[in-house]
């Protein structure tokens, strides 16, 4: 018998828990099942497992044996998938998570690029201002906005994040245009409800910084909605350029303060390890630092 294949059957006894189930799931009959097992331990000398009427259990030495099996199995089809994608092109889903500004201002139509170069490519874009963990819940990557944590994830730098503060024209005639951060304490500012207490309107080179500026009376987690109200002349918005450029090139809003603008966020393509990167991530990675990188 072939050995390999004997330890393929075996481990799928063990994984399965019965020879009729793994019968099923190799394709094979359960007397042939147990030929293979047969074999493996006339090959060792020895007994893998324990079986009765009602149960089957590993013994000691077979637990220890399936254990390798699945080691060795791996390696195997780490090494022919390596060879499959040596050969193969990009194809297959990618799923992506992003925050909710980057991802429809700027990764949504950059997709469009990506798989018009690659046909055979499918993406699942996720678009979420909240962090999730990737591999627990299955993504290929992530853009990350801010500070990284300590992670096993690798982290590719993209070019850095940049806010603006505007207002509408309407607003400011009626409210008057603040200079510095302290004329904010008398204007509406619309807040962002994904911010933690350490970005909410914290401004730099802000001597006269005001420490507590007034709960805006309109908050959203999303950016858009904040745009929408400041161009409606509801208050004064702090969101990522990308987000504003279009209104304020088109006059409804007006940049302010510029000067105070916090400093860009440091931006990250985040992936998993992988000794050897599927063709659809490591395109999807080429592609992403050729777009968003930094430019040298």
């Amino acid at each position: 018998m072939d050995k390999l294949r004997s330890m393929e059957v075996f481990v799928a006894v063990v994984d399965a828990g019965s020879f009729t189930a793994a019968a099923a799931q190799c394709e094979i009959s359960p007397v042939m099942v147990g030929k293979h097992i047969q074999f493996l331990e006339s090959l060792l000398g020895a007994r893998l497992l324990t079986r009765t009427t009602r149960r089957q259990s590993l013994t000691e030495l077979g637990l220890q044996y399936a254990e390798q099996c699945k080691a060795i199995l791996a390696q195997i089809g780490e090494a022919e998938s390596g060879a499959a994608r040596m050969r193969g092109g990009a194809r297959g889903v990618l799923k992506i998570t992003s925050p909710v500004t980057f991802g429809s201002e700027m990764l949504a139509p950059a997709m469009v690029d990506y798989l018009a170069q690659y046909p055979e490519m499918r993406a699942d874009l996720h678009m979420n201002d909240r962090l999730v963990d990737l591999v627990e819940d299955g993504f290929d990557a992530a853009i990350r906005i801010g500070q990284l944590e300590d992670s096993t994830l690798i982290a590719r730098a993209l070019q850095p994040y940049s806010m603006m503060i505007c207002a509408a024209p309407a607003y400011l005639k009626r409210k008057g245009t603040p200079r510095t951060p302290a004329d904010l304490i008398d204007h509406e500012c619309l807040d962002f409800l994904h911010w933690n207490k350490h970005v909410r309107w914290r401004l730099t080179e802000a001597a006269e910084e005001v420490s507590e500026i007034p709960m805006s009376r309109l908050r959203s987690n999303n950016g858009q909605a904040l745009k929408s109200a400041a161009v409606a002349g509801f208050g004064i918005v702090m969101q990522s350029e990308l987000l504003l450029a279009s209104e304020v090139a088109a006059g409804h809003l007006v940049p302010l303060m510029e000067a105070y603008v916090p400093a860009p966020r440091p931006m990250h393509l985040l992936y998993p390890r992988d000794r050897q990167p599927t063709p659809k991530l490591s395109t999807f990675i080429e592609f992403m630092l050729d777009r968003f990188g930094l430019k040298r």
